[in-house]
């Protein structure tokens, strides 16, 4: 009988994935693997399939829900789709956004909501947007033993005071935030859509991993809306995505399928019926 190995890095693992496992990645030069997910059945194929993180994010509100942008989704509905999402992950390490506007209501509400996130879902950790102007509710859900990943760069949540969707170009003021985030003692920062030259400068200022999205391949690691992964999506597809299969039209097709042989009386045919 061959002798078992063990597994070389903390992603070859079965084992739920920590937030030391994400530092030795870093040092190791691992790349971290993170998706979002809204529901147990796309949770536990993703879990499966090796995903380092699962992002229960507020995208849900534009993915799921249908909305124009992430601020109308609230926190029980976050917490309604991350209690599914946690029961589904066995290794995966599962991270939840805090909807606008929690982490601007004090730190007495943000370390509420935040508690209410990890006691009734089985989730790790939350997310939220911000560097330097949110260090202090970061240093509270920290000190409350709440892991905490920060969100630099484009923040979805305050979109309409950025002016849209925009590429952010300012390194110094994504290294102030970036720098005090890691500071008051988030794990991993998320780095949206900026130039890659700049997430690479900060990515190698930082102790903490980075997660780019729309920000080069010299973070730490990646994230993407599944969906858009899958080809699950709606008309506008940020340039930054890349889809590895097209299950929206494979879904239509079926369905379309379906829909005619029911209709033609084709469907249940003896083989599918008692």
């Amino acid at each position: 009988m061959a002798k078992k190995t063990k597994p070389d890095t903390p992603a070859a693992s079965n084992r739920r994935l920590t937030i030391s496992a994400f530092a030795k990645m870093k040092k190791n030069g691992q790349k971290i693997t993170m998706l979002t997910a809204y529901d147990f059945t796309m949770a536990r194929l993703l879990d499966q399939s090796g995903v380092d993180i699962l992002l229960v994010g507020d995208s849900l509100a534009m993915v799921v829900q249908g909305h124009d942008n992430t601020l109308p989704v609230t926190l029980d509905e976050m917490i309604y789709h991350a209690e599914m999402v946690g029961r589904a992950a066995k290794r995966s390490f599962v991270v939840v956004d805090l909807p606008f506007p929690i982490n601007h209501q004090g730190v007495h509400q943000t370390v509420m909501a935040a508690g209410r996130i990890l006691k009734e879902t089985r989730c790790q950790a939350v997310k939220l947007e911000g560097g330097a102007d949110q260090a202090n509710v970061i240093a509270a859900l920290v000190t409350a033993g709440i892991p905490v990943v920060a969100h630099v760069g484009l923040r979805p949540q305050t979109v309409h005071a950025m002016g849209g969707y925009k590429i952010q170009r300012d390194l110094e003021e994504l290294v102030i935030d970036a720098k005090a985030a890691q500071d008051a003692g988030a794990f991993a920062v998320v780095v949206e859509c900026v130039p890659a030259a700049m997430s690479k400068a900060l990515t190698e200022q930082l102790a903490i991993p980075t997660i780019g999205i729309g920000a080069g391949p010299d973070c730490d690691g990646q994230v993407l809306v599944c969906n858009d992964m899958l080809g699950i999506n709606g008309d506008y597809v940020p340039s930054f995505v890349k889809a590895y299969a097209d299950l929206g039209n494979t879904i239509e097709a079926a369905a379309k399928q379906w829909c005619e042989e029911v209709r033609k009386v084709e469907f249940p045919d003896a083989d599918h019926s008692f």
